[in-house]
Protein backbone atom coordinates (compact mmCIF):
# COMPACT_ATOMS: atom_id res chain seq x y z
CA UNK A 1 0.00 0.00 0.00
CA UNK A 2 1.25 3.48 -0.92
CA UNK A 3 0.13 7.01 -0.10
CA UNK A 4 -1.96 8.64 -2.82
CA UNK A 5 -0.07 11.95 -2.66
CA UNK A 6 3.27 10.17 -3.03
CA UNK A 7 2.13 8.36 -6.18
CA UNK A 8 0.69 11.50 -7.79
CA UNK A 9 3.84 13.48 -7.07
CA UNK A 10 5.94 10.74 -8.67
CA UNK A 11 3.68 10.80 -11.73
CA UNK A 12 4.32 14.51 -12.22
CA UNK A 13 1.15 16.15 -10.87
CA UNK A 14 3.21 18.58 -8.78
CA UNK A 15 5.16 18.64 -5.55
CA UNK A 16 3.84 16.74 -2.54
CA UNK A 17 2.39 20.04 -1.25
CA UNK A 18 0.70 20.82 -4.58
CA UNK A 19 -0.68 17.29 -4.85
CA UNK A 20 -2.15 17.49 -1.35
CA UNK A 21 -4.00 20.62 -2.49
CA UNK A 22 -5.45 18.82 -5.51
CA UNK A 23 -6.73 16.01 -3.34
CA UNK A 24 -8.23 18.24 -0.67
CA UNK A 25 -10.07 20.26 -3.34
CA UNK A 26 -11.74 17.12 -4.67
CA UNK A 27 -9.96 16.79 -8.02
CA UNK A 28 -8.88 13.19 -7.38
CA UNK A 29 -10.96 10.02 -7.44
CA UNK A 30 -10.05 6.47 -6.46
CA UNK A 31 -12.29 3.76 -7.91
CA UNK A 32 -14.78 6.47 -9.03
CA UNK A 33 -15.07 7.90 -5.51
CA UNK A 34 -13.77 11.39 -4.66
CA UNK A 35 -10.99 11.19 -2.08
CA UNK A 36 -10.16 14.16 0.15
CA UNK A 37 -7.60 12.47 2.40
CA UNK A 38 -4.08 13.11 1.03
CA UNK A 39 -2.55 10.18 2.94
CA UNK A 40 -5.15 7.77 1.55
CA UNK A 41 -3.51 4.40 0.85
CA UNK A 42 -3.91 2.58 -2.46
CA UNK A 43 -2.56 -0.60 -4.02
CA UNK A 44 -1.90 -1.92 -7.52
CA UNK A 45 -5.56 -2.79 -8.12
CA UNK A 46 -6.96 0.70 -7.50
CA UNK A 47 -7.93 3.05 -10.35
CA UNK A 48 -6.93 6.69 -9.96
CA UNK A 49 -8.61 9.59 -11.77
CA UNK A 50 -7.31 13.18 -11.77
CA UNK A 51 -9.27 16.07 -13.35
CA UNK A 52 -11.72 13.46 -14.70
CA UNK A 53 -8.95 11.66 -16.58
CA UNK A 54 -7.82 8.15 -15.70
CA UNK A 55 -4.12 7.80 -14.95
CA UNK A 56 -2.23 5.40 -17.21
CA UNK A 57 0.49 3.52 -15.37
CA UNK A 58 2.09 1.57 -18.17
CA UNK A 59 3.92 4.39 -19.98
CA UNK A 60 7.12 3.02 -18.50
CA UNK A 61 8.31 -0.56 -18.17
CA UNK A 62 10.44 -1.78 -15.27
CA UNK A 63 12.05 -5.21 -15.06
CA UNK A 64 14.26 -6.74 -12.40
CA UNK A 65 16.63 -9.23 -14.04
CA UNK A 66 19.06 -11.68 -12.48
CA UNK A 67 21.80 -11.31 -15.07
CA UNK A 68 23.77 -14.45 -15.96
CA UNK A 69 27.42 -14.53 -16.95
CA UNK A 70 28.09 -14.18 -20.66
CA UNK A 71 25.51 -11.44 -21.32
CA UNK A 72 26.40 -7.83 -22.04
CA UNK A 73 24.67 -5.00 -20.18
CA UNK A 74 23.94 -3.25 -23.47
CA UNK A 75 21.18 -2.78 -26.03
CA UNK A 76 23.18 -3.93 -29.08
CA UNK A 77 26.14 -6.27 -29.46
CA UNK A 78 27.74 -8.28 -32.23
CA UNK A 79 29.98 -10.63 -30.25
CA UNK A 80 27.80 -11.49 -27.23
CA UNK A 81 24.10 -11.76 -26.40
CA UNK A 82 22.66 -8.78 -24.57
CA UNK A 83 20.55 -8.78 -21.43
CA UNK A 84 17.58 -7.54 -23.50
CA UNK A 85 17.47 -10.92 -25.24
CA UNK A 86 16.31 -12.45 -21.94
CA UNK A 87 13.14 -10.33 -21.94
CA UNK A 88 9.87 -10.67 -23.87
CA UNK A 89 9.61 -6.92 -24.50
CA UNK A 90 12.61 -4.95 -25.77
CA UNK A 91 11.50 -1.83 -27.66
CA UNK A 92 13.07 1.27 -26.14
CA UNK A 93 14.46 -0.59 -23.13
CA UNK A 94 17.95 -0.27 -21.69
CA UNK A 95 19.80 -1.51 -18.59
CA UNK A 96 20.43 0.96 -15.79
CA UNK A 97 24.17 0.88 -15.31
CA UNK A 98 26.38 -2.00 -16.29
CA UNK A 99 27.51 -5.32 -14.94
CA UNK A 100 30.64 -6.88 -16.42
CA UNK A 101 30.32 -9.77 -18.84
CA UNK A 102 31.43 -12.22 -16.13
CA UNK A 103 29.34 -10.63 -13.35
CA UNK A 104 25.92 -11.88 -12.29
CA UNK A 105 23.04 -10.39 -10.39
CA UNK A 106 20.57 -7.57 -10.03
CA UNK A 107 20.02 -5.43 -13.09
CA UNK A 108 17.14 -3.01 -13.64
CA UNK A 109 15.93 -2.71 -17.22
CA UNK A 110 13.53 0.07 -18.18
CA UNK A 111 12.70 2.87 -20.61
CA UNK A 112 12.57 5.48 -17.83
CA UNK A 113 15.54 7.81 -18.25
CA UNK A 114 14.73 9.82 -15.12
CA UNK A 115 14.99 6.73 -12.93
CA UNK A 116 18.27 5.78 -14.59
CA UNK A 117 19.69 9.21 -13.79
CA UNK A 118 18.54 9.00 -10.16
CA UNK A 119 20.21 5.63 -9.64
CA UNK A 120 23.44 6.17 -11.57
CA UNK A 121 24.36 9.71 -10.55
CA UNK A 122 27.06 9.35 -7.86
CA UNK A 123 25.81 12.56 -6.20
CA UNK A 124 22.65 10.66 -5.25
CA UNK A 125 24.77 8.18 -3.25
CA UNK A 126 22.51 5.21 -4.03
CA UNK A 127 23.80 2.04 -2.39
CA UNK A 128 24.70 -0.96 -4.55
CA UNK A 129 25.60 -4.14 -2.67
CA UNK A 130 27.72 -6.96 -4.08
CA UNK A 131 28.55 -10.47 -2.94
CA UNK A 132 31.95 -11.73 -4.02
CA UNK A 133 34.32 -14.65 -3.69
CA UNK A 134 38.04 -14.06 -3.69
CA UNK A 135 41.43 -15.72 -3.54
CA UNK A 136 44.47 -14.47 -1.67
CA UNK A 137 44.67 -12.82 1.74
CA UNK A 138 43.26 -9.36 2.37
CA UNK A 139 45.14 -6.84 4.49
CA UNK A 140 44.07 -6.62 8.13
CA UNK A 141 42.80 -3.04 7.87
CA UNK A 142 40.81 -3.70 4.67
CA UNK A 143 37.53 -2.47 6.16
CA UNK A 144 39.07 0.78 7.40
CA UNK A 145 40.74 1.43 4.05
CA UNK A 146 37.40 1.01 2.25
CA UNK A 147 35.68 3.43 4.61
CA UNK A 148 38.42 6.00 4.05
CA UNK A 149 38.51 5.62 0.25
CA UNK A 150 41.12 3.89 -1.87
CA UNK A 151 43.47 5.45 -4.41
CA UNK A 152 43.12 3.28 -7.51
CA UNK A 153 46.40 3.44 -9.47
CA UNK A 154 46.49 7.23 -8.97
CA UNK A 155 43.47 7.46 -11.29
CA UNK A 156 40.82 8.28 -8.69
CA UNK A 157 40.01 7.86 -5.02
CA UNK A 158 36.94 5.73 -4.39
CA UNK A 159 34.06 7.01 -2.34
CA UNK A 160 33.71 5.48 1.10
CA UNK A 161 32.51 1.89 0.87
CA UNK A 162 31.41 -0.69 3.43
CA UNK A 163 33.27 -3.99 3.36
CA UNK A 164 32.17 -7.15 5.16
CA UNK A 165 34.59 -10.10 5.16
CA UNK A 166 32.44 -13.19 5.72
CA UNK A 167 35.33 -15.68 5.80
CA UNK A 168 38.65 -16.39 4.03
CA UNK A 169 37.02 -16.59 0.59
CA UNK A 170 33.72 -14.65 0.70
CA UNK A 171 32.64 -11.11 1.34
CA UNK A 172 30.16 -8.32 0.64
CA UNK A 173 30.75 -4.69 -0.25
CA UNK A 174 28.43 -1.69 -0.53
CA UNK A 175 29.31 1.10 -2.99
CA UNK A 176 27.66 4.41 -3.83
CA UNK A 177 29.32 4.83 -7.22
CA UNK A 178 29.98 2.60 -10.20
CA UNK A 179 33.47 3.11 -11.53
CA UNK A 180 34.94 0.70 -14.08
CA UNK A 181 35.70 -2.68 -12.43
CA UNK A 182 35.51 -0.93 -9.06
CA UNK A 183 34.87 -3.96 -6.84
CA UNK A 184 37.57 -6.00 -8.56
CA UNK A 185 40.07 -3.17 -8.32
CA UNK A 186 39.32 -2.50 -4.66
CA UNK A 187 39.80 -6.15 -3.71
CA UNK A 188 43.01 -6.31 -5.73
CA UNK A 189 44.33 -3.25 -3.88
CA UNK A 190 43.48 -5.00 -0.60
CA UNK A 191 45.55 -8.06 -1.55
CA UNK A 192 42.96 -10.39 -3.09
CA UNK A 193 41.50 -11.27 -6.45
CA UNK A 194 37.78 -11.51 -7.18
CA UNK A 195 36.85 -14.92 -8.57
CA UNK A 196 33.06 -14.44 -8.53
CA UNK A 197 30.93 -11.30 -8.37
CA UNK A 198 27.20 -10.81 -8.00
CA UNK A 199 25.15 -7.68 -7.35
CA UNK A 200 22.45 -8.44 -4.80
CA UNK A 201 20.90 -5.06 -3.98
CA UNK A 202 20.29 -1.56 -5.33
CA UNK A 203 18.98 0.80 -2.65
CA UNK A 204 16.17 -1.21 -0.97
CA UNK A 205 15.55 -3.43 -4.01
CA UNK A 206 16.96 -6.91 -3.36
CA UNK A 207 17.55 -9.73 -5.79
CA UNK A 208 16.06 -12.26 -3.38
CA UNK A 209 15.54 -15.78 -4.70
CA UNK A 210 15.00 -14.77 -8.34
CA UNK A 211 16.62 -17.46 -10.45
CA UNK A 212 19.63 -16.78 -12.64
CA UNK A 213 18.46 -15.55 -16.05
CA UNK A 214 14.95 -14.93 -14.69
CA UNK A 215 13.12 -11.62 -14.54
CA UNK A 216 10.02 -10.04 -13.05
CA UNK A 217 8.27 -6.69 -13.27
CA UNK A 218 8.81 -4.25 -10.44
CA UNK A 219 5.82 -3.40 -8.28
CA UNK A 220 4.59 0.18 -8.06
CA UNK A 221 5.82 0.43 -4.47
CA UNK A 222 9.30 -0.74 -5.53
CA UNK A 223 9.41 1.87 -8.30
CA UNK A 224 8.31 4.63 -5.95
CA UNK A 225 10.94 3.59 -3.43
CA UNK A 226 13.67 3.74 -6.07
CA UNK A 227 12.58 7.32 -6.77
CA UNK A 228 12.61 8.36 -3.11
CA UNK A 229 15.55 10.53 -2.07
CA UNK A 230 18.11 9.09 0.30
CA UNK A 231 17.84 10.52 3.82
CA UNK A 232 21.32 12.05 3.49
CA UNK A 233 20.35 14.00 0.33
Amino acid sequence: MERLDKILAHLGYGSRKEVKGLIRKGFVKVNDEVVYDDDYKIDDTDCINVYDEDIIYDDFVYYLLNKPKGYLSATISINYPTVLELLPYRKGLFPIGRLDLDTEGLLIITNDGNLAHNLINPKKEVEKEYYFKYSGKLVENARELCLKGININNEYITKSSKLEIMNDFEGKIILTEGKYHEVKRIIKYLGGEVTYLKRIRIKNLELGDLGIGSYRELTKSEILDLYEKNEKN
